[in-house]
């Protein structure tokens, strides 16, 4: 069972200001960041590099810093890195906003509890350790450290991906990220001697792990690519089986071996009474095949239950040989559906739990099936039996997102989580049978939540589409147009944002800012339908969105363009540099964070081709080329315009969205941006895209962005 660190990599909380600060316009801050200030960026060379598309021949000049082994990027790293924190240093309150987050974040956060053999497990951080440590307690023990991350590594850059334990908990399995790469090593050991038990297996990737019992675990696996592990293009995903005492040469080959099984991502799950082997596999992060296989006779053959991508469709959940598949096939908000494992293909399909006019996320546990959905990007949860007669309502504390309720089907007292934009993650326990439910553990936080409101508003985007935002600041905020702002959006692969806690963001909210976060379609708040809306020739609809977001906030008087940041990570990072391109004029600063910039070559990196499902891919046809050519980031900047004072942060690390994408856009920025508006990126050592990055590393990074955000608004924290 893999247990999710998300309490702790994510949802980071917050205290209260012991006094109230607000970020004032300061006159010497004005005169200082206002100041045509002269920066001498790194030279970045040009080299004459040609692709032809279609007959249309573009220009890549920079395309020497796709080579992250280089001697040449490595001094173009540093020599950038020098100049951005040059800048950052003479910031004059970013000390002062660093250790305000590491006030904010020094309290103690605990993870909800789980079972497994004898003991009950929790993680715990006492408050600014960069990892959480994993501890346990048999019935009424005191609990013991039983696994710490933060002794991977000197500097906290080895991180724990999960923990998965064999059915009878005496064996676990724990995968190692090094550095924020994707690539992980997993580690077997038995939990009472807590001594390694079996070959250390490497070269895993984008994986968890399946207990068969307590004999082995399934696994997925690339082939090592040849030259740098960072940026190759991997391409077929392989399940093996590993035996417990042997070593990774001889793991079994169980799938994806021929090239009739080659797929981009592949993935195993056993069924919890250990029959079925269930067998995910997709070329790109939407739709996926599925397959199945009976474990009580080795010789039994694996069975097809959809030979095709048109759907995304995951094993829930079986009762003997009846089968439970949550699915969007012929249903975009998802349904539940039943059907036998000897007959599984979709015409013999019946739904369990019916599509609505809501997305449905469902879980099982206790017996029980959690059907989770979404109102408008808020929660709402049922719980019902295994024939789809539902129980009750689940009872939440306010509006926001609730998560947990999974848990193994003998097991009657269950765990869900709360939060929202002004509310810590607070852990309750549920009893499944009664629909009892009770605060578990809240986190000691002086903060006055009844001092901030969250609001959610609807607001029409450029084709009249209405779209969701939620906002949320202090309570009595003047409407002057004045207020700092950051303006957050991702819109993209199905991934839908639901209102959360983060303590850095509380710098703005204890401090007088505002944070707004838009529901863009490419998301999945309102299910397939809305995701399709912004993906591929759709895309565009995506950065009106965000652009129309802009506007309201500045027509309402929330803010205005001298005030108002955007920010997004990943494909959020490509919003944003779309977005800044297309209405320079609309922000005063831009912070794309390890972001798909370049739109032409995205797909020739590491695992980036399965994203063509989004975005499609330069080569698929002259009209698809031209579309991706009219919005890429590389590719637009102008010369001659005045861009927003610009922080582009990336990890050299990282596997996911290459780093080379920030490298040249920021090129292209220092080398045809006009204006005073500084034009930066900030390049974490040791640090990829983002998970299970060390609290010491958040700080650092947040003081910096917030530094140089409220420092190119000309406020200060006073």
């Amino acid at each position: 069972m893999k247990i999710p660190l998300l309490a702790f990599s994510l949802l980071l909380c917050l205290s209260h200001c012991a006094s109230e600060k607000y970020f004032t316009p300061s006159d010497s801050v004005n005169k200082i960041a206002n100041k045509n200030m002269k920066i001498q960026y790194p030279k970045s060379q040009q080299q004459q590099v040609i692709n032809n598309y279609f007959g249309t021949e573009i220009s890549d000049p920079y395309r020497w810093l796709e080579n992250d082994l280089s001697p040449e990027t490595a001094e173009w790293v540093s020599a950038q890195n020098k100049v951005t924190f040059d800048y950052l240093d003479k910031i004059p309150f970013r000390e002062k906003i660093k250790n305000r987050l590491a006030q904010l974040l020094d309290y103690e956060r605990i993870s909800a509890p789980f079972q497994e053999g004898n003991y009950t497990y929790f993680y715990k951080n006492d408050g600014l350790q960069n990892q959480a440590v994993l501890y346990r307690q048999k019935e009424d023990e005191s609990p013991e450290l039983f696994l710490d991350p933060n002794t991977l590594s000197d500097d906290g850059s080895s991180s724990l991906d999960g923990t998965y334990f064999s059915e009878n908990g005496l064996l676990m399995t724990y995968l190692i990220s090094e550095g924020g790469s994707d690539w992980r090593t997993a580690v077997t050991i038995n939990t009472d001697t807590q001594q390694e038990v079996t070959s250390r297996l490497v070269n895993i990737k984008f994986s968890d792990i399946a207990w068969l019992g307590n004999q082995g675990f399934y696994y997925s696996s690339y082939d090592k690519p040849e030259g740098s592990e960072l940026s190759a293009k991997t391409e077929q995903h392989k399940i093996y089986f590993h035996t417990i005492g042997s070593t990774q040469t001889d793991d079994k080959l169980i799938f994806g071996g021929t090239e009739n099984e080659k797929n981009r991502y592949v993935g195993a799950q056993v069924s919890e009474d250990n029959r079925y082997l269930i067998i995910s596999a997709a070329n790109s992060t939407s739709g996926n095949k599925l397959y199945i296989k009976d474990l009580s006779k080795a010789d039994n053959p694996l069975i097809t239950v959809l030979d095709n991508v048109n759907s995304d469709t995951y094993f829930l959940d079986n009762e003997g040989t009846r089968l439970l598949l949550e699915t969007n096939l012929d249903a975009p908000n998802k349904r539940v559906i039943q059907v036998d494992a000897n007959m599984p293909t979709p015409n013999y399909w019946q739904d369990l739990i019916p599509e609505t006019d809501k997305v449905l996320d469902a879980v099982t546990g206790g017996g029980y099936i959690f059907a989770q959905y979404m109102v408008d990007a808020v929660s709402q949860v049922k719980q019902l039996d295994k024939t789809g007669k539902i129980i009750r309502e689940i009872s939440l504390p306010d509006v926001g997102k609730a998560s947990g309720f999974s848990g193994k089907a003998g097991q009657r007292e269950l765990y869900f989580s709360f939060t929202n934009y002004k509310t810590p993650n607070t852990i309750y326990s549920l009893i499944a049978d009664s629909g009892e439910s009770k605060l578990y553990r809240k986190p000691k936080v002086d903060f006055d939540a009844d001092g901030y409101t969250s609001k959610q508003i609807f607001y029409p985007s450029k084709d009249g589409t209405k779209i969701p935002m939620i906002l949320t600041f202090k309570k009595g905020i003047q409407l002057n147009g004045k207020n700092p702002t950051i303006l957050y959006g991702y819109g993209g692969f199905n991934i839908s944002l639901q209102p959360s806690f983060s303590a850095v963001n509380a710098v703005w909210l204890e401090q007088g800012g505002i944070y707004a976060v838009a529901n863009l379609r490419g998301g999945g708040e309102y299910g397939k339908q809305w995701h399709k809306a912004g993906i591929t020739q759709n895309k565009q609809n995506v950065f009106d969105d965000f652009i129309a977001a802009a506007e309201y906030l500045i027509k309402e008087q929330y803010t205005s363009s001298d005030y108002l940041a955007i920010r997004g990570g990943s494909n959020g990072g490509l919003l944003v540099g779309a977005v800044m391109l297309q209405r320079p004029e609309l922000f005063k600063v831009a912070l794309p964070a390890v972001g798909v910039l370049d739109m032409l070559r995205y797909h020739t990196f590491t695992a980036g081709a399965g994203w063509a499902y989004d975005y499609g891919t330069a080569e698929q046809s002259k009209e698809m080329f031209e579309y991706l050519l009219g919005y890429s980031p590389v590719h637009n900047v102008k010369s001659g315009v005045n861009y927003p004072a610009t922080l582009i942060t990336t990890g050299d690390h990282d596997d996911r969205v290459v780093p080379a994408h920030s490298f040249k856009f920021a090129a292209h920025l220092q080398q045809k941006h006009t204006g005073p508006n500084p034009t930066l990126i900030r390049i974490e050592t040791n640090a990829g895209h983002g998970a299970g990055t060390p609290i010491s590393k958040t700080i650092e990074q947040y003081a910096d962005i917030f530094g140089f955000t409220l420092y190119n608004m000309g406020l200060a924290a006073k």
